[in-house]
């Protein structure tokens, strides 16, 4: 199993949380089945992201 990162860093939690929310919802507009795991998490300069596995 390998982590995807989506391409974008956010400033707050909440941001990256609708990104994660809408992955889980709808993964099919970006191009990929529903994803088993959907995980924020938070880069060495405190900015917050989102990665998931397919």
């Amino acid at each position: 199993m390998q982590w995807v990162y989506f391409g974008k860093l956010y400033k707050t939690k909440f941001q990256a949380g609708c990104l994660a929310k809408r992955l889980e919802q709808n993964g099919w507009i970006y191009g990929y089945d529903d994803p088993r795991l959907v995980e924020i998490f938070r880069s060495r300069k405190g900015r917050y992201g989102v990665r998931f596995i397919p």
